[in-house]
């Protein structure tokens, strides 16, 4: 019912090479406990994953032992699920609490002695000090966003702390697929958390332009007791009355999920922020969505599901970053990237079908950068998908139906996900009058004395294109192809 698929930090050279930067600092979850309870999170670490390492072992301690059962009412989930938080917050900051006196005391032995002295004019002692310093520095920094989905009594929960995201795909009553964003991201530009900020003392108009606070975009987070604990010191929260980042989870449901049928997509920061930079934000879920349902309409694991989505995300990121083109200043690095998905009554691919023998092959357009223009377009691809449906945004309709597109039967409508500049062709044809293949009997070509048959792909063409655009004249003279 459940697969994750997960991707590591990447920074691009110039040559499009990427390099990882630092490691993988996100984590997940998913637990099944008694009374038919399900327990999933994805968690977006920085400065280190020691925090988010922590919540997703203690957050299932505190959910899992015996604290729901079936008896509980919405309200009573809700205030379990926040109690949690706070727990495991503050049972993190129990577990730095030595390393924070440690440094506190080092750092009042150094500073009235060595203040702005540089490291190499430092007694050796004072050398030791600074070393350890760092250290303790690397030991208690850090924090973790949280994005959490409780199924308890077939209900849905989510609590959210921070900038995951949680899409909710299900078919309506009239046969549509709804996508559904639950929560808004607790960050910098989310105007109730703006007010909140406000009402605390601090200049909301300040810090959306700011864009961060104290190097991360969340206005709400796990750990990273530099702005819990020393907010007086950071100049944009020093007029705040009280802790203005805070941990206390948002938390919507519970929602039914009794005859749903879709999928439920827990993203960590990473994994959105990578696709809205390749294509931009609009139609970042549904793309997400069409690319979860293109996987489990030909895959027949979830794990693979999910990590395929994720490489396909990887690999969108880095093709237009190498392509030079208008958004590829946004796209010179990604961080780590987690995607989880729980299947809710959706069928996965049959490994013993053809995607023409069992399914309905519906077109998704998928939006790209052509190589003529820097404007997005849209392929069409053919993909299997379970039920016959469009891709709603919530009440809004995202996607369109095309009026005479060509399907294999009345039953398959063509969903689009952009329809900004559309331009449709096939992607069952890499050229229009079909040259590329050679002509073949209807019988198999049969393998000569060295155990091979006759090519049937002709790349002639190819090697010329390849010559002319890289002319020294010997591609021209057959310098390319098999040798």
């Amino acid at each position: 019912m459940c697969g994750v698929g997960t991707a590591p930090n990447c920074v691009y050279g110039p040559d499009g090479k990427g390099t990882q930067s630092h490691p993988n600092e996100d984590g997940h979850l998913r637990f099944r406990g008694d009374d038919g309870c399900f327990l999933y999170g994805v968690f977006n670490g920085y400065d280190g994953s020691r925090v988010a390492n922590f919540a997703s072992q203690c957050l299932t301690a505190e959910l899992l032992l015996g604290q729901l059962n079936s008896g509980h009412t919405d309200n009573d989930v809700r205030r379990i699920l926040t109690q949690a938080f706070d727990v495991v917050e503050k049972s993190y900051f129990e577990t730095i609490d030595d390393a924070l006196a440690e440094k506190a005391n080092l750092s009042n032995y150094l500073l009235p002695h060595n203040e702005n002295v540089p490291f190499h004019q430092l007694s050796p002692q004072s050398q030791k000090v600074m070393e350890r310093l760092k250290e303790l520095e690397q030991e208690v920094s850090g924090g973790a966003t949280v994005a959490v989905a409780l199924i308890l009594n077939n209900k849905l929960y989510i609590a959210n702390v921070g900038t995951n995201r949680v899409l909710l795909c299900k078919s309506s009553s009239d046969g549509q697929n709804q996508v559904l964003q639950i929560g808004r991201p607790h960050s910098t530009d989310n105007e109730d958390e703006l007010q909140r900020l406000a009402a605390l003392g601090l200049d909301s108009a300040r810090i959306r332009q700011a864009g961060q606070i104290a190097g991360q975009s969340s206005t709400r987070r796990l750990g990273d007791y530099r702005v819990k604990f020393n907010y007086n010191e950071i100049d944009l929260l020093s007029a705040a009355k009280s802790k203005p980042v805070v941990a206390e989870p948002e938390i919507h449901g519970g929602q039914s999920l009794e005859g749903v049928t879709g999928f439920l997509l827990l993203m960590s920061e990473g994994l959105i922020n990578a696709l809205e930079s390749a294509h931009g934000p609009e139609q970042a879920n549904q793309e997400i969505v069409a690319m979860v349902a293109a996987e489990l309409a030909q895959q027949t694991s979830l794990e693979a599901v999910a990590q395929s989505v994720v490489d396909r995300v990887k690999r969108l990121h880095h093709d237009v970053f190498v392509s030079g083109r208008q958004r590829a200043t946004y796209c010179s690095r990604h961080e780590d990237m987690t995607l989880l998905i729980r299947t809710l009554n959706y069928p996965l691919a049959d490994a013993a079908l053809t995607p023409t023998q069992g399914g309905r092959v519906c077109p998704v357009s998928v939006p790209y950068l052509n190589s003529q223009s820097t404007s997005k377009t849209s392929v069409t691809l053919s993909l299997v998908m379970p039920s016959q449906s469009t891709l709603t945004n919530g009440t809004n309709t995202a996607s369109t139906l095309e009026e005479g597109t060509p399907t294999p039967g009345s039953q398959s409508p063509t969903a689009t996900l952009q329809s900004t500049n559309t331009q449709t062709q096939s992607s069952s044809s890499s050229s229009g009058d079909g040259s590329l293949f050679r002509q073949r009997g209807s019988q198999a070509a049969q393998p000569d004395e060295t155990g091979r048959v006759p090519p049937y792909v002709d790349f002639s063409q190819f090697y010329r294109l390849w010559g002319s655009d890289h002319g020294d004249g010997q591609s021209m003279q057959g310098g390319l192809g098999p040798q």
